[in-house]
């Protein structure tokens, strides 16, 4: 057993009532930005899934924290999340320096798949997939309505100028001039000035944050961006061409028609949708993809990765959804 092992064992048993032994412990692949370990943990003799979001190597990274929350922040906000009846894993401990495990926190782990590719082709999801646009307006009222009187302290307030700000800034430190990028921002200053909603907003609601069984939406992941602000941005970010995997004619993340989602979030309590502005978050899904595309484009100039230039490349993706959404009104 490894020292990482055996401190995440005795972390386990002080943090788990009941907890016997764990029968394994597997690193699991992807996560851009921090590590996740699947914990098989007997408790009362009964296996009991979890999982470990924990920082790269269990030390705590520097954060922007005008859009980024630390690992401890993401635990409350999902705990307050779940409360209010959002479909989140439970969180059964936030780490602490003495644990010797490193900074993160552990939580259940709920059954699903967050693969866009099997969610959106394989034939176990051919039943629920007509109804996942629903379920989604159906969780995004949900996260919408949680109350962020105890959330003000602990996350920061992003309105569509402060957002369009950010990556203008960013845009601007590449010095690496694209004339669509630019019509997307002179275009959204004046469509993202502010409706003066402020809610909770999970900042990256999208395929591979959603797990999804036969059964439907199980849990929504990776609260690392959430922030008060519009509503609209997550639902835009849903919405935005680069999360539908190619099948573009199914607006909601290549699975589903809007007007569902507007229903699902409706019927839930969401309030009214302002189509109009929902476009406008949708082409600012798409220039803050590109955005982030050519960030990845200029990283590989320094350490030529493969995986930053293959993600780089799309860039120009992201030129052709604004070019369709700005001058030819398709969402």
């Amino acid at each position: 057993m490894s020292d990482f092992q055996f401190a995440l064992t005795r972390t386990l048993a002080k943090a788990l009532p009941g907890f016997e032994h764990a029968t394994s412990i597997t690193r699991l692949s992807g996560g851009a930005s921090q590590e996740t370990w699947a914990i098989d943990a007997v408790m009362f003799g009964v296996n009991h899934p979890l999982i470990l979001r924990r920082s790269p190597d269990g030390k705590e990274r520097a954060l922007d924290t005008s859009h980024q929350i630390g690992l401890a922040t993401e635990a409350v906000v999902i705990e307050t999340c779940r409360e209010a009846g959002v479909p989140v894993p439970r969180v059964r401990c936030v780490l602490q320096s003495k644990d010797g495990v490193g900074s993160g926190y552990i939580m259940d782990r709920l059954p699903g798949e967050t693969t866009p590719r099997k969610i959106l082709h394989d034939t176990a999801f051919d039943e629920i997939r007509p109804l996942l646009a629903r379920q989604c307006g159906e969780v995004l009222a949900s996260i919408h309505q949680v109350d962020v009187s105890a959330l003000r302290t602990i996350l920061p307030v992003q309105d569509g100028p402060a957002l369009l700000r950010r990556y203008r800034d960013i845009y601007d430190a590449h010095d690496y001039p694209h004339p669509v990028f630019e019509l997307a921002f002179k275009w959204l200053e004046p469509r993202l000035a502010g409706t003066g909603l402020q809610t909770l907003v999970h900042g990256d609601f999208r395929h591979g944050n959603l797990l999804i069984s036969p059964r439907g939406i199980e849990g929504i992941l990776d609260w690392e961006l959430a922030h008060i602000g519009d509503p609209l941005e997550d639902i835009g970010w849903l919405c935005t061409n680069s999360w539908r995997f190619g099948v573009a004619g199914k607006v909601v993340g290549g699975f589903g028609d809007l007007q569902d989602l507007v229903a699902g979030y409706q019927a839930s309590g969401g309030g009214e949708i302002d189509l109009e502005q929902v476009k406008n978050w949708i082409v600012y899904g798409s220039l803050k993809w590109g955005v982030m595309c050519m960030g990845m484009y200029q990283s590989f100039r320094a350490d030529h990765s493969v995986e930053r230039a293959a993600i780089g490349r799309r860039a120009v993706e992201a030129e052709s959804d604004l070019i369709n959404l700005i001058i030819h009104g398709k969402i």
